[in-house]
């Protein structure tokens, strides 16, 4: 049985993004931008190293909505992400997805969306609205 939806619950998920993801999404994507690619190019940006693609950073959220909360059969319906900070290559980063309203009248559900880095600092933040099998 599946466990009943409620405001405030909450799922995470982390990982640490690795040149070869970095790679794989850039080839997925076709974002080559150089600052993620070009360890040279990059050190000569405001961020002085590569950095991993924000949308992918930002993908964590689809695997904990669609595995995790509320799981199997959801189905996206909308994201906004607000990219607050860069996320170095082999930074550990947590995503975390909270209900924060459920309709009443359809299966739909919108979740406050925010990933940090491994000191805790925002680096992605926004909301997703998604249909609750």
């Amino acid at each position: 049985m599946k466990k009943e939806l409620k405001v405030g619950d909450k799922a995470s998920r982390s990982k640490i993004f690795t040149d070869d993801d970095v790679k794989k999404f850039a080839d997925v994507s076709t974002d080559k931008n150089p600052i993620h690619l070009d360890a040279e190019y990059a050190k000569n940006t405001i961020f002085k190293q590569r950095i991993a693609h924000g949308m992918l950073v930002g993908s964590l959220f689809s695997g904990i909505l669609g595995c995790d909360l509320p799981g199997e059969g959801t189905i996206y319906l909308g994201q906004t992400l607000s990219f607050k900070a860069p996320v170095p290559l082999n930074e550990q980063v947590t995503a975390t997805v909270e209900v924060l309203s459920i309709r009443e009248d359809k299966p739909i559900a919108v979740f406050k969306t925010t990933c940090v880095d491994s000191q805790g600092k925002v680096v992605i933040e926004g909301e997703a609205t998604v249909r609750v099998p």
